[in-house]
């Protein structure tokens, strides 16, 4: 039982945590505009997250593989953004 209610925490705080980046996403889809987003951030960011993911997949832990595997790929979305709109 107790297990189920740590997984849950990790289940509320990787919603929250990815869904902190769907704004950005959006927001860099919509107007193009990546001039004042860092590449060396976005780069680092998306590393460490699929890294994360990684130890999530070895771990099984649920919350960890579902959390990062979306915040990967929105990372992901707005590193390649970064690199497409860049003038």
């Amino acid at each position: 039982m107790a297990e189920a209610w740590v997984e849950a925490v990790g289940l509320a705080a990787g919603v929250l945590t990815t869904l902190a980046f769907l704004p950005q996403v959006l927001k860099t889809w919509r107007t193009r505009a990546v001039r004042d987003l860092s590449l060396p951030m976005y780069l680092a960011l998306t590393v460490g997250v699929f890294l994360w993911l990684v130890y999530g997949l070895l771990q099984d832990s649920p919350s960890i593989i579902l959390a990062n595997g979306v915040t990967f790929i929105l990372a992901l979305s707005i590193l390649i953004m970064k690199i497409r709109y860049h003038r």
